[in-house]
């Protein structure tokens, strides 16, 4: 079994990253982590540093998650990455965070999120981050 979960330096992307570790652990799944840039990762605060990578790294590996993490910078956007990823890797379920957006802002920024939902070939757990406070 194989989990894809797409992943940011957010609150919403911890999320996400932390109920798929959690959701591979009970299953034995190989989770493939997904973190991109459409190709401006110097300015893209959704694009990981390397130092944050290194430290989900050992996060897996402290949980005996067998893992892939990939950062691919190919001129897609996240949604596009996430399913291709799904796609290659024959996955069973995706992952995804949430956050809440005004309806303007659906309409014109359009829903990473919403994408994944509505094309995925597989069952797409969304998960919101906890509130703060």
């Amino acid at each position: 079994m194989t989990i894809v979960v797409g992943y940011v330096p957010t609150p919403e992307g911890e999320a996400a990253l932390t109920q798929a570790i959690e959701e591979a652990r009970k299953s034995g799944a190989t989770l493939v982590v997904i973190n991109s840039s459409k190709g401006d990762t110097l300015v893209d605060n959704r694009y990981a540093q390397e130092n944050e990578m290194l430290g989900i790294e050992q996060r897996l590996a402290a949980h005996g998650v067998n893992h892939v993490i990939k950062q691919p910078v190919r001129g897609h956007d996240a949604a596009a990455e996430v399913l291709d990823a799904a796609e290659e890797h024959n996955a069973e379920l995706i992952v995804i965070g949430l956050r809440r957006r005004t309806p303007v802002g659906k309409l014109i920024m359009g829903s990473t999120s919403q994408r994944i939902l509505l094309e995925a070939d597989c069952p797409v757990l969304a998960v919101k981050a906890a509130p703060v406070g």
